[in-house]
């Protein structure tokens, strides 16, 4: 065996082995900046929502607050949030003090806060009530090439897929810029998304703001899949490398 082919073959495989700074680099292309657009989260099943409700005169909003009723004003734990918070139900109702089952799938929180207001106008409850109602147990999964993947919980109305993919970790050098998917249910049906972070193009999508039981995975990149049935690390690749070496040697002699 020659020698000088030897190191041609192995230094063919390390290069096989290696990702290209395209393949690992976010944001590669020219953003043309336009207006950023928010867009509020729809409310699912099984989604937990504080809604508080007050007046002018605290006491007539007492009955319609159920933090108040339970006689737990001030409580401030997400966890007893989400204890004693309203539960979603596959119909999406919520059962509301007073005035009883709301309907709530489909709408924002921004839309569950004027429908109460409307509900307690038009029924002779509250006049001029101000009403504000969050989602409490909004929660993403991270799966595949990230350095900490896992289940997420986030309190902010909107957050970004980076600030997402941030929590995680990052990326890890293995994972696959190029399509990273983005499970989402939505109206009683499932669709998936497939995004370039590479390029900025998608930016102006629906998938720039992650929406509460996304799901996001991340395949690893060619390299890694090349490398996952042969060698497992760089250790591994150099005693290999060494093991040829010393065998040509041999060889040649």
């Amino acid at each position: 065996m020659n020698q000088h082919f030897l190191v041609f073959v192995i230094a063919i495989f390390l290069l096989q082995s290696c990702a290209s700074n395209k393949d690992i680099v976010y944001f590669q292309d020219n953003y043309a900046f336009e207006a950023l657009e928010h867009h509020d989260a729809l409310i699912m099943v099984n989604d937990i929502l504080k809604i508080e409700v007050s007046a002018v005169i605290p006491e007539i909003a007492i009955p319609y607050n159920i933090f108040s009723a339970s006689g737990a004003v001030g409580a401030t734990s997400v966890d007893a949030l989400k204890l004693q918070g309203y539960l979603v139900t596959a119909n999406g109702d919520i059962t509301f003090p007073v005035l009883g089952v709301i309907n709530v799938r489909g709408m924002t929180t921004r839309d569950v806060e004027a429908h109460i207001v409307e509900l307690l106008g038009t029924g002779g409850h509250i006049k001029d009530a101000v009403v504000r109602a969050r989602i409490v147990n909004a929660k993403i999964t991270i799966l595949g090439e990230v350095n900490l993947p896992g289940t997420y919980n986030f309190t902010e109305q909107n957050i970004t897929l980076p600030q997402a993919l941030g929590y995680a970790g990052d990326l890890t050098i293995n994972g696959r810029r190029h399509d990273v998917m983005v499970i989402r249910q939505q109206d009683g049906e499932r669709e998936i998304g497939h995004i370039d972070m590479t390029k900025t193009d998608w930016f102006n999508s629906k998938y720039y703001y992650v929406q509460q039981n996304d799901v996001i995975v991340v395949h690893p990149n060619n390299p890694k899949v090349k490398s996952a049935g042969f060698v497992g690390s760089t250790v591994t690749i150099l005693s290999i490398v060494s093991i040829l070496l010393s065998t040509a040697i041999l060889i040649t002699r």
